[in-house]
């Protein structure tokens, strides 16, 4: 299995290429849909994408970690998170099971 990640350039490429939009109007709505996702979850706030999964802040409380290397004892603050939860229909989708439905 390899590993591949993909850039927003190739997903403007794809919105164009599936949508027919101009380069510039797929890049622009690429753009405008992930700023709104991070407002989103900058203001604590849960991003529930239908069929696809939920983005999740977690709020991390303060706690004592260790330097693996030196042994000594760090205090890590206190921290918000993103966790991401697939859908059943992602879940279903990524295992091969097509029946559960269509992204």
């Amino acid at each position: 299995m390899s590993s591949r990640n993909i850039a927003r350039a190739e997903l403007k490429v794809a919105v164009c290429q599936k949508v027919g939009l101009s380069q510039a109007e797929a890049a622009d709505l690429v753009g405008q849909v992930l700023t709104e996702i991070c407002d989103t979850l900058a203001a604590g706030e849960t991003v529930k994408l239908s069929a696809f999964g939920s983005f999740v802040v977690r709020h991390k409380a303060e706690r004592v970690g260790r330097n693996p290397k030196t042994g000594v004892e760090v205090p890590i603050h206190p921290r918000r998170v993103v966790m991401f939860k697939p859908s059943p229909v992602l879940t279903a989708r990524i295992n091969g099971d097509a029946s559960d439905g269509d992204l």
